[in-house]
């Protein structure tokens, strides 16, 4: 990732491609810096739009895979889609509060 430097930035959940997890409305912070791991919440570029997934790593293909099953997994070419790792997931709840770390 070519992110160096970049301060943690905080994003609002938008949609439900990542239920069961992330509901929209949760606010949700990504580390530019963070180190990208298979299973990784990432926000990445695809077709020129940002977007919230997990990411997969398999036979040395990157894909980028929803949680809610009804919305497809995309494949993307190299780590530079990747613009961050998601660190942590706040909602209207304590108990919706959660690290990924």
């Amino acid at each position: 990732m070519n992110n160096c430097g970049k301060e943690p930035f905080a994003l609002r959940v938008l949609g439900d491609s990542m239920l069961p997890e992330f509901k929209e409305g949760h606010i949700i912070i990504i580390e530019p810096d963070g180190v990208v791991e298979n299973g990784s919440y990432v926000l990445a570029m695809h077709d020129e739009e940002y977007i919230f997934r997990q990411l997969v790593i398999d036979n040395e293909k990157l894909f980028l895979k929803p949680l809610n099953s009804n919305y497809p997994t995309l494949e993307i070419a190299d780590f530079e889609a990747v613009k961050g790792v998601i660190t942590q997931r706040a909602g209207t709840r304590r108990k919706e509060h959660k690290k990924y770390v």
